[in-house]
């Protein structure tokens, strides 16, 4: 199967099925001698697993990783690192009544129709548990971009169903004994709770928005025609599992835009709005990276669905298992991680390339005091 390679000088390659013995990756391109370990790596991986809260799928992933290679005494050796996973939690036995049926929404027909066989199990392949590797591929490229640039990558949920919650506070999203959601104002969260309680017991599932934003970025990643940032950023993004829209900046705001509002504004001071979402011409422009992503509804819910088995004959199914009736909520690691690989990977091809260009300009702030 081709198409498991993310990037180009910093390259994430992911393998693994749901319900095999182990996912993983091999992290390949990272630069030696930054200090790395399994614990650096397990805080991000440990934000994804399931099971946290009574509004996610019960499988109970530990997702304790291992470093197999790519770090002597401590740091990075600037050979491939690779990850591994163990699947400690499966009950195959749930997708049983599916072996010969497609589900509707799920990649079953098409993966039948291209490959000819199918891992039924949880999805197999094109399951949402292979973010795992994804997550810790991105702590690496996380750690590299913070260390090297100063750069913070975060993200929120920012809409559950046609629930909206405004962006308040970073110290609320990252408050997790309180916040099983990743949204910016704990003053949701109740409201929330009670949506997806209904919603569970309904046998229903609902989708999602999640925002993504990367601040203090240097200026100059990317390149003006194919390998835009902004298009890698999309591309990555809209690899995520679920993931039905991609949004940089206004995004399909930018329709309504009045050329006055949407043009970023330049002062001494720094930028006066960011409705390029921080990208230029493809090019980095110093401003935050701001990316959304919508979430389909989970397509593995308890109410009977109609569809077709192999032979074309019609049935009636109902999924079982342990599912997420929203995938959004897990989601805000995957964003950050996707987006720190594209970042990354960006950031070293800026370097091999234009690391000795010097304009003297003085760079503006990314956005102008009030």
């Amino acid at each position: 199967m081709s198409g498991s390679t993310l990037g180009k000088l910093f390259t994430v390659t992911n393998f693994g099925e749901s319900h095999g013995p182990a996912i993983g990756c091999v992290v390949d391109g990272c630069p030696p001698g930054m200090t790395l370990s399994a614990e650096d790596v397990q805080r991000d991986l440990d934000r994804r697993k399931p099971g946290m809260s009574r509004h996610v799928t019960q499988r109970k992933e530990p997702d304790t990783v291992e470093i197999l290679s790519g770090v002597f005494e401590g740091k990075t050796t600037g050979t491939p690192i690779a990850f591994l996973i163990r699947n400690e939690d499966q009950r195959s036995k749930d997708y049983g009544n599916i072996a010969q049926t497609f589900r509707p929404g799920h990649a079953d027909y098409a993966y039948w129709q291209k490959y000819g066989v199918r891992d039924y199990r949880g999805g197999g392949r094109s399951s949402a548990r292979l973010t795992a590797p994804t997550v810790a591929a991105g702590a690496v490229a996380r750690k590299w971009l913070h260390e090297k640039h100063g750069v913070v990558i975060r993200a929120y949920l920012a809409q559950v169903g046609e629930i909206e919650v405004p962006f308040k506070s970073w110290d609320d999203v990252e408050n997790r004994e309180a916040n099983p959601f990743f949204v910016s104002d704990l003053g949701y969260v109740a409201r929330l709770e009670d949506y997806m309680d209904a919603l569970r017991k309904s046998g229903d599932s609902v989708g999602a928005r999640v925002t993504v934003v990367a601040e203090n970025m240097p200026v100059g990643l990317g390149e003006p025609l194919y390998d835009r940032l902004d298009a890698d950023i999309a591309y990555a993004l809209m690899g995520i599992n679920a993931v039905k829209g991609v949004e940089v900046g206004a995004g399909f705001k930018s329709i309504t835009q009045k050329g006055t509002e949407h043009g970023d504004e330049m002062t001494p001071q720094g930028f006066t709005s960011n409705n390029a979402g921080g990208v230029l011409g493809g090019i980095s422009t110093g401003q935050d990276i701001v990316a959304s992503i919508a979430l389909k509804p989970t397509s593995s819910i308890r109410l009977q669905r109609h569809s077709i088995d192999k032979d074309g004959v019609p049935v009636t199914l109902e999924t079982h298992g342990r599912h997420d009736p929203c995938v959004g909520i897990r989601a805000a690691p995957i964003a950050e991680a996707a987006l720190a690989i594209v970042l990354m990977d960006h950031a070293l091809r800026h370097r091999a390339q234009c690391g000795d260009v010097s304009t003297g300009t003085p760079r503006i702030a990314a956005r102008a005091p009030k």
